[in-house]
């Protein structure tokens, strides 16, 4: 009885062994891989509880999921001379299980060796505003070049490779920073010169139409005035009569100047290049400037200065008062001296 008790016991314990062997668990996210005898069956097993022989077979299960791997930093000189270090990130996963377990030892080393040399390989092909700039495209080269001998031999297929961080030396970042302070500056010159000629145009355009009316360039200097005088500010501005300046100029002798008979016209204004870029700024359609008509300019003598044919000279005694200009100060005739500033002689006595 002893014997045959301890035969039963055995063979219970080789029952629970076999059928341990025997029955395998794969995982969603797994494939198994058949070994009979050394010899790979064409049939994979799905997830899901599986019985194998318990002699001779051999289950082999193969992680399906996308593995994403560092790629350690790569030092390489670009293809301008530039010397870089380039880190990245591969992702990838298996697609053919028999392949993966028979043709490569190891694929999880395998390709992190070949996503190393690629890198470095990539580094040298590129120049360095491609690596900074162009990341999208040497992405997709660098993905070409890993995947090439991987997915066929190896059923590894590479999803995805994203350079991680490019780092320059310090010399070449000191540089870049300059180059771009240059570029910023460069543009704000040629803004502020494109400025300038615009109110240049303009500025001209105006003192062609003043330069017809004397009238219009006197009410622009009383404009002046009223604009200084509401400053606050203890200088006292008093204009001369442009008139004044003009009669000394016909009564002196020589020949008749045909430049001051007629204002010269000016061809150009400038208003084709300020509209293109005022339109350029708004977007807006800046129509030209049209002349309009301007009055005659009219007699600043009195009709019996005209008539009886007195002296200018008599007519401003009467008609204007002494003026003198004193910075930081206000003086009047007969008073020598304002705020420490001496008065000139000329200021006492009338014209």
């Amino acid at each position: 009885m002893g014997a045959i008790f301890a035969v039963i016991v055995i063979l219970v314990i080789l029952g629970i062994i076999a059928v341990g062997r025997s029955l395998k668990v794969v995982q969603q996210y797994e494939k198994g891989v058949i070994y009979r005898f050394g010899q790979v069956l064409p049939e994979l097993r799905g997830p899901g509880l599986h019985a194998i022989r318990p002699i001779g077979d051999r289950m082999a299960k193969v992680n399906m999921q996308i593995v994403a791997m560092a790629v350690p930093a790569q030092e390489g000189i670009t293809r301008d001379n530039v010397s870089v270090r380039v880190d990245a990130v591969v992702y990838f996963r298996v697609v053919d299980p028999i392949k993966a377990t028979v043709n490569v030892q190891n694929y999880m080393f395998a390709i992190s060796q070949q996503a190393q040399t690629s890198l470095r390989s990539i580094i040298g092909q590129s120049e360095m505003d491609q690596l900074l700039a162009e990341r999208e495209s040497v992405n997709r080269e660098l993905r070409r070049i890993i995947d090439e001998p991987t997915e066929g031999p190896w059923g590894i297929r590479v999803e995805r490779v994203e350079i991680k961080d490019v780092s320059l030396p310090e010399g070449m970042k000191r540089s870049m920073s300059r180059q771009a302070e240059a570029e910023r500056e460069r543009r704000a010159r040629i803004i502020t010169a494109d400025g300038e000629y615009q109110a240049s145009k303009r500025l001209a355009a105006a003192a062609n139409v003043m330069a017809r009316d004397p009238a219009a360039l006197q009410l622009r200097l009383l404009q002046t005035v009223v604009e200084v005088a509401g400053e606050k500010n203890s200088t006292l501005v008093m204009p001369v009569p442009v008139e004044l300046l003009r009669f000394f100029e016909k009564m002196a002798p020589g020949p008749a100047d045909p430049e001051h008979s007629a204002p010269r016209e000016i061809e150009d204004y400038g208003d084709a290049e300020v509209a293109a870029a005022e339109a350029a700024i708004s977007n807006v359609h800046v129509p030209e400037l049209e002349e309009s008509s301007i009055p005659p300019a009219p007699n600043i003598l009195p009709p019996d200065m005209v008539s009886t044919g007195r002296s200018f000279t008599s007519f401003i005694s009467t008609r204007w008062l002494t003026s003198c200009v004193i910075v930081a100060g206000f003086t009047t005739p007969g008073q020598r001296t304002t705020s420490g500033v001496a008065m000139p002689p000329s200021c006492d006595q009338p014209l």
